[in-house]
């Protein structure tokens, strides 16, 4: 199983004195797209004032600005170490055994905007940038990672695809056709057994469920076994529309 998950906005600082090595990043095949856009960042970065603009930052935010143009000579840590906010403090890597993060190390992707679909113990610096961004002198982000994102997936040959991400993150990289995935949206029962979709709760309820896998570390290949998997460990999942999972928060 491979599960995809969103970043964040919110990121810790700091890290180990090792600069990103893009080369070693998961999906080697999206260097030439990695290459491209933390080039055209960090390029944007020399003007402070369109920087902001484009990055949509507010003026308690223009250190972001410093933050990435210093993206290649930054300290490093684990994506899943990196990023903060809701869902990954459900997550809370850092708290995991080092058998369960081996087991992150393996089975999960942090689709970020800078980087592409990147391991959750790939090092990468702190830097600032959404999937919505249209940065100067390149194509939008959507058509920068999409198609070769899809392929590198294709390439990785998962027999299952578990898609915890944001709509935005997925339009960067839609899982191929190919392979077996579900999209995961996460609900609360309404009246007369309806659901409604949530948000306050979608990210944490997110960070819960990919913690419980990685203490469980089941061997999950399809859909219908991470519903039998989600059973057994008192989960309250169903199928929902085709390709989907209901998440019950």
């Amino acid at each position: 199983m491979l599960i995809l998950l969103p970043p964040s906005e919110t990121k810790r600082t700091g890290g180990r004195a090792r600069p990103l090595d893009a080369a070693s990043l998961a999906l080697p095949s999206l260097a030439p797209q990695r290459a491209a856009v933390i080039d055209a960042l960090v390029a944007l970065s020399a003007d402070e004032a369109e920087a902001a603009r484009v990055l949509k930052l507010g003026r308690t935010q223009l250190g972001e600005v410093a933050v990435n143009a210093a993206l290649r000579e930054a300290p490093t840590m684990p994506a899943v170490d990196r990023y903060t906010g809701v869902l990954f403090d459900a997550l809370d890597a850092a708290s995991l055994p080092a058998v369960s993060r081996r087991w992150l190390g393996a089975h999960v992707r942090v689709h970020s905007a800078p980087f592409g679909p990147i391991g959750a113990l790939d090092p990468i610096p702190s830097y600032r940038l959404g999937a919505s961004a249209s940065l100067p002198g390149l194509a939008s982000l959507r058509n920068v990672w999409a198609s070769a994102v899809t392929a590198a997936l294709a390439a990785e040959q998962p027999r299952f695809v578990l898609d915890l991400r944001s709509e935005a993150y997925v339009g960067l990289g839609p899982v191929p056709a190919s392979v077996p995935s579900l999209y995961v949206r996460v609900v609360a029962e309404a009246e007369a057994g309806a659901v409604r979709a949530l948000n306050h709760f979608n990210k944490h309820a997110k960070g819960a469920l990919v913690r419980r896998l990685a203490e469980d570390r089941p061997r999950v290949s399809s859909p219908a076994g991470l519903l039998r998997w989600a059973d057994a460990a008192g989960l309250r999942v169903r199928a929902g529309a085709p390709g989907e999972l209901e998440l019950f928060a």
